[in-house]
């Protein structure tokens, strides 16, 4: 019987995810909190509180099942978030919004017909839907390319070589990149920040519920977290050999998106792409072992949650386009995966490129958001362009 590697190894593989799961994405979900309206305090007592919940999530499900359940915010759904931007009601609107997300996942958790309901959403549609919604931020770095070369330049030119050389570590050394462009533009201007302001701290906020908020914010961030989120968590986990949980893992991500609303975190929910750097042999070659990472991933992520003033800082004071770069290379992927899903396959290309149009549009009718227009664009069309069709 071979004995037990060190239990460093599943440790620092934990530490890993949480840092690239942060580092590449934060900037997404401050993008989308301050389009909804949160102010930056309101946006970094998002950010906290999804760290802190997202952290305690992934340690009370990794420890409780033995299995390495990872979990993380909606990057995704932020994205939504910053293509939906102002909505009627403002910052109180869009956390009633979190809140009716929260309790769907949970109903999803005690009600399996809603979670049969979702599935019947064409997959097509729903990532044409996700491609519309992130296209306008992946051209960011395009934008800012143009708008402010000298700052945008370096954080492009520093992805694509670790795009070649350590694909894995690329979005999150752009972070660094962008960070010293701030640094250096801080020192030039002579630009400060009050220490007092570095500190992190919650900042709750009073929900109210509005028509245009549940249509506009919260269906479809609910559809983004599940379709894109979610159940390919759920998949990627299987394709390593663990059974997720369904009933607990909704109930724990759920209640910790409810707890975590008021003071500004959209949601939080199975980790996706991420959830293979803490399930994957690299991490740990014991399958039995592996929980510890993704436990030790919970720990990591609150303690950068430590951060989270110093980050929003970060955004406040950085020159124009660069840190809307880096958001926009962080969702390349995820784009790039969307599409290909999206127009696979043939029979249900067009109803996909009506969504993704209507989606990329940003068009907000009777303040309703783009993305749910674009879902009944695409089903409108897709039932038209069917009808009468067997199978």
């Amino acid at each position: 019987m071979t004995a037990p590697g060190p239990i460093s190894r599943p440790i620092v593989a934990g530490i890993v995810t949480a840092l690239v799961g942060v580092t590449s994405s934060f900037a997404v979900v401050l993008t989308g909190l301050r389009a909804v309206g949160a102010t930056p305090a309101q946006a970094a007592s998002g950010l906290l509180a999804l760290c802190i919940l997202m952290g305690v999530a992934a340690i009370v499900l990794a420890t409780r099942y033995r299995m390495p359940i990872t979990v993380a915010w909606s990057t995704p759904g932020a994205a939504l978030l910053a293509s939906t931007g102002a909505i009627e009601g403002g910052w109180r609107a869009a956390v009633g919004a979190f809140l009716i997300v929260a309790a769907l996942i949970l109903l999803t958790a005690v009600w399996p017909q809603l979670g049969r309901l979702i599935a019947r959403i064409p997959p097509s549609i729903a990532q044409a839907m996700l491609a519309g919604v992130l296209l306008p931020l992946c051209l960011a770095p395009v934008g800012g390319l143009v708008a402010n070369p000298w700052g945008v330049a370096p954080v492009i030119v520093t992805w694509l070589v670790f795009a070649r050389l350590a694909p894995r570590w690329a979005v999150p050394l752009a972070f660094v990149a962008a960070s010293i462009v701030v640094t250096v533009h801080l020192v030039t201007t002579g630009a400060s920040v009050d220490p007092s302001l570095l500190l992190p701290r919650l900042e709750f906020t009073a929900p109210t519920f509005t028509v245009g908020a549940l249509v506009g914010v919260a269906l479809p961030l609910f559809l983004v977290t599940m379709a894109s989120q979610n159940v390919p968590g759920v998949a990627i986990m299987r394709s390593y050999g663990y059974e997720v949980p369904w009933r607990p893992a909704m109930l724990v991500t759920g209640l910790g998106s409810a707890l975590g609303a008021s003071a500004g975190g959209h949601v939080i929910n199975l980790a996706a792409i991420s959830a293979a750097l803490s399930a994957a042999p690299e991490a740990e070659p014991d399958p039995a072992r592996r929980w510890i990472a993704a436990a030790s991933s919970g720990v990591s992520g609150i303690v950068l949650g430590g951060l989270s003033a110093v980050l929003v800082a970060l955004v406040v004071l950085a020159p124009e386009g660069v840190i809307p770069a880096v958001a926009g290379l962080a969702l390349l992927a995820a784009f790039g995966s969307a599409v290909q899903q999206a127009i696979d396959d043939p029979g249900e290309r067009m109803p996909a490129v009506v969504t993704f149009l209507v989606a990329a549009s940003g068009v907000a009718i009777l303040g309703v958001s783009a993305a749910f227009w674009a879902l009944v664009a695409g089903l409108v069309v897709r039932t038209v362009l069917h009808l009468g069709r067997r199978g």
